[in-house]
């Protein structure tokens, strides 16, 4: 690799960068060069390279030929995941998500929405007047809910749904660890390597278990598993049980988790900011008027859309997303030989100050129309970008409106802790400690 690269101070021998990516990895992000386009770290004895420049990491995710989904961070993915649509290398990924496009085409929007507005209300209805929730974990409940019946209908209990959810939780909260941690301490039979393998294979054989019990009844429920196993390639094969079961797995992960952090921020935000807050139960009296939104609703909702925007920027579920160069390669001058780890964050990307004024602030008017088109396309990158980009950012998005704007529609919403809220680092950003006073506005 050129010399010429800067590296990051702080590596260890042995060990490289890995402490400081264990400690405190966004601050030891923060304190990379800025005046540099990218730069090299070590994470144990593989040298990696960070990409501190938004117009290079575009062209890294516009080209997925030359650089493929890999690296730390999918390799952990992929043992959960294994080839599903969000960690498949280039070679299976076109055949696969032409396979799963119509089960997130616009058309089938409409009947999520009937599905996600009876999971949101199942939950924000059993909140009580003056009671603390837990933030983070009433919104893994409601995603999880939504996840679990898209993709199975009726299939699991809410027992096997609470029980299943939990071992995904483990899942990504061990995930970064193990992600930076170097070889060989990674196959250490530590206590979070030995949950981390239990929960894989509880999640294992709940998926192929249900699977199994649906190709033997051959029954069409409208949900995403009868999508999978209906649809065809051009060559008339239709997906086998391992790709159906990565997928499952992958739409659990990205849907649930994911989706999650991004809401459980937003109640944060909303919390903190009062005035937001207020501009948004206006909306929802002016256009909901009492009523569960509709998904024609959703396209009316524009403080909601604005506000879900503004927290996506500031606190963007995947962080820290890794590509690996299939073949050498040239990247700001500098030569990148194959096999090379590349590492871009959404998270400083979208704090990009000649971008965002005042970046570090919570403004969910920098989204209004006039003020919005002077954001470049590559400064906010929630769902990624070019052909990888995530396949279900439309129901995501939709589901994150129904949800803010079912709670804000019927609650008030205040910090019950004076303590801080902060991330929880993990595959997913997720905040740690988020108690809320829920209060009726009826």
């Amino acid at each position: 690799m050129a010399t010429t690269i800067p590296r990051a101070p702080g590596a260890i021998p042995l060990i490289g960068n890995s402490v400081q990516l264990l400690r405190d990895p966004i601050e030891f992000l923060k304190s990379l060069p800025a005046s540099e386009d990218l730069v090299q770290i070590r994470i144990g004895p593989m040298k990696a390279i960070v990409l501190l420049d938004r117009e290079l990491t575009q062209e890294v995710l516009r080209d997925d030929r030359t650089f493929d989904k890999g690296g730390p961070f999918f390799d952990r993915l992929r043992e959960i995941m294994g080839n599903g649509l969000g960690t498949s290398p280039r070679d299976v990924h076109r055949r696969q998500r032409r396979m799963i496009q119509p089960a997130f085409h616009i058309s089938r929007m409409p009947g999520y929405v009937n599905i996600m507005g009876e999971q949101i209300a199942a939950v924000t209805g059993s909140w009580r007047d003056g009671q603390v929730i837990d933030g983070y974990s009433e919104m893994l409940t409601i995603t999880a809910k939504v996840v679990l019946a898209t993709m199975f209908s009726d299939s699991m209990s809410p027992d096997l749904v609470r029980e299943t959810t939990g071992n995904f939780v483990t899942i990504v909260r061990t995930m970064y660890k193990r992600m930076i941690m170097p070889p060989p301490l990674d196959k250490l039979p530590l206590p979070d390597k030995r949950r981390y393998d239990a929960c894989r294979a509880f999640v294992k054989d709940t998926v192929n278990r249900i699977v199994a019990e649906r190709r033997v009844s051959g029954e069409d429920r409208g949900d995403l598993l009868s999508v999978l196993l209906s649809e065809r390639d051009d060559a008339g094969e239709g997906l086998s049980g391992s790709e159906i079961h990565d997928h499952l797995c992958t739409f659990f992960l990205a849907g649930v988790m994911t989706t999650a952090s991004a809401l459980s921020w937003t109640l944060h935000l909303l919390t903190q900011h009062r005035d937001v807050q207020s501009q948004l139960q206006a909306e929802t009296n002016a256009v909901l008027k009492g009523a569960d939104p509709t998904f024609q609703d959703v396209q009316s909702l524009d403080v909601t859309k604005r506000v879900i925007a503004e927290s996506l920027r500031l606190w963007s579920p995947g962080w820290f997303v890794t590509r690996v160069s299939t073949t050498e390669s040239v990247l700001a001058g500098h030569t990148i030989p194959a096999g090379t780890t590349i590492i871009y964050s959404p998270y400083m990307i979208h704090r990009d100050g000649d971008v965002y004024p005042d970046p570090e602030s919570y403004d969910p008017d920098r989204w209004l129309p006039e003020r919005a088109a002077d954001v470049p396309r590559n400064a906010h990158i929630p769902f990624g970008e070019g052909p990888r980009k995530c396949i279900a950012d439309i129901f995501s998005l939709t589901q994150s409106s129904l949800v803010i704007s079912s709670i804000a529609a019927k609650w008030d919403l205040e910090p019950a802790s004076s303590e801080p809220v902060r991330p929880a680092l993990g595959a997913v950003l997720a905040p740690r400690g988020l108690r809320i006073r829920v209060t009726s506005r009826a």
